[in-house]
């Protein structure tokens, strides 16, 4: 299932708006699913580019091949969002 940018921005309200980022996580699951919500260490994410930045937080999209995950750009391959923040 592709992501949307439409999907993308509504990601981002909940992200900028919710106390915390588990929240967003929490609240994006239930507003995508079956989408993944995935919260990692910022530092763990820190070589890649964030599909959006909202204050210290930051949204990744991550595609699969079906046995490994990746950060990508491209709206048709992504499955799932990794939130973090700094």
């Amino acid at each position: 299932m592709a992501i949307t940018l439409d999907q993308i921005e509504e990601a981002g309200q909940i992200l900028g708006s919710s106390a915390t980022v588990r929240a967003a996580a929490a609240l994006i699951r239930e507003r995508f699913a079956p989408l993944p919500a995935l919260v990692l260490d910022a530092f763990d994410m820190r070589s890649e580019s964030p599909a959006l930045q909202v204050q210290n937080r930051a949204l990744f999209l991550m595609a699969t091949d079906g046995h490994c995950w990746s950060v990508t750009g491209q709206l048709e391959r992504a499955s799932a969002f990794v939130l973090t923040q700094d």
